[in-house]
């Protein structure tokens, strides 16, 4: 066999293992949110259910779409994106080829995410985006992209260009960039796109600092972020690294915990602090790319020859990356996402220590309650996508009794959510 036919044979095997995952998924939904609610009341069980289907068949259309992507830049696409970009110098041209790529596949999949957004989310109640701010935060991403991304593109294709074992060395480079836009993320980037505020809560700010203090961890503040202007689910997140560090909270958020439940998420994140979670994960991600970029750098020539571009170019290097480390990434992940699962649960241990295992359990009810996440998965689907252990399995593991507490909880609840109304 030809190595494009093995290419491709191992490209449609992905691409099948995704649907039957996908398929298994919708399949299995569509029965549980028909049977016993469980943690939610019934009328939210069976809507959560619907969205959690609905969001599956988009996904196995885009799946459908990805591989006829794939048929397209393999077939022709890739040689006729040579011929288009006639420039002699091979750096620049390197930066317009993988920009017009990337910028082709970016508007060929838009509407998916259009669809996501503003048909799906917004029946669901979900989206709270108007189509101005859409357009600015894809402009801002565009405009971001159009200048440090082609930088990127640039000091990638100069190092398989000039540089022997190349291979090693943008890996190197690759994963630096990686770990920087996550120190500066907090404080650079996100701040492009929401409004961040310092905690005006002295009460809840003084709390939070004495979680901080008992964890010790140093953060340079506490902000809260107008999420509620995009979306209604709810979230919080420790941001950066080193100095960067920031609690950030989703206003959202604060409408909907109480400060104790607040604090035992908090605590949740601040286990993944204590354990190192963090640098675990950085390492299992540089783990990953170092193995990428070695198996990309030893693909033969003959794959870029029956593809028609040229196999000594550095942007035929990075077009391929692009176009297969999707499929490198779903096999993976799984790895990835197991020991990330196994996290979970520890870090799970430490917030209900520092914030009550009463106040997590709650807290964890709410978040499934208000991000209308469906409770249920098959067990494929959680193999290879679930990064967090299913919800049961983590209230389980906090004490949790499902007919006495959930009832109390949901009941508690919703007569919150009535005196918010």
């Amino acid at each position: 066999m030809s190595t494009i036919g093995m290419v491709s044979m191992l490209y449609g095997i992905y691409i099948v293992v995704k649907l039957y995952v996908s398929f298994m998924q919708a399949g299995f939904v569509s029965k549980a949110k028909n049977q016993k609610a469980v943690l939610m009341m019934p009328s939210k069980f069976f809507k959560s259910g619907r969205y959690s289907f609905k969001k599956e068949k988009i996904a196995i259309v885009e799946t459908f779409f990805e591989y006829v992507l794939f048929i397209f830049w393999m077939g022709f696409g890739l040689k006729w994106l040579e011929n288009i970009v006639q420039i002699d110098d091979l750096l620049i041209k390197s930066v317009v080829y993988v920009d017009l790529f990337l910028a082709i596949n970016f508007l060929l999949t838009l509407p998916f995410e259009i669809y996501q957004k503003f048909v799906l989310d917004e029946e669901f109640g979900f989206n709270r985006s108007t189509i101005k701010l859409f357009i600015q935060d894809k402009l801002k991403v565009i405009a971001l992209f159009a200048i440090f991304g082609s930088l990127v593109i640039y000091a990638v294709s100069w190092i398989i260009y000039n540089v022997e074992s190349w291979w090693f060395w943008g890996f190197v480079f690759v994963f630096g960039v990686i770990v920087l836009i996550n120190m500066i993320y907090p404080t650079l980037i996100a701040p492009m796109f929401n409004k961040f505020k310092p905690l005006e809560d002295e009460e809840l700010k003084t709390k939070i600092d004495e979680l901080l203090q008992k964890s010790g961890f140093s953060s340079n503040g506490v902000y809260v972020i107008d999420s509620s202007k995009r979306d209604t689910r709810l979230n919080a997140y420790f941001g950066g690294l080193g100095k960067s560090k920031r609690v950030v909270l989703f206003d959202t958020l604060l409408q909907k915990l109480s400060h104790s439940e607040l604090l035992a998420v908090l605590g949740h994140e601040l286990g993944h602090f204590k354990h190192k979670d963090v640098y675990k994960n950085i390492f299992m991600l540089g783990v990953m790319f170092f193995a990428l970029f070695y198996i990309f750098a030893n693909l033969p020539s003959s794959l870029y020859h029956a593809i028609g571009i040229d196999p000594n170019a550095p942007y035929s290097v990075i077009v391929i990356f692009l176009l297969l480390s999707p499929m490198f990434f779903f096999f993976f992940m799984p790895l990835i996402n197991f020991v990330s699962r196994r996290n979970e649960f520890a870090a799970d241990s430490y917030g209900a220590e520092l914030g009550g295992r009463a106040n997590l359990r709650n807290a964890l009810l709410k978040l499934v309650e208000e991000n209308s996440h469906f409770p249920l998965s098959h067990p494929l689907y959680i193999f290879f996508y679930y990064s967090h252990p299913p919800i049961l399995d983590r209230l389980k593991a906090l004490g949790f009794e499902e007919e006495s507490e959930a009832k109390e909880a949901m009941k508690e609840h919703c007569v919150a959510s009535d005196e918010d109304r």
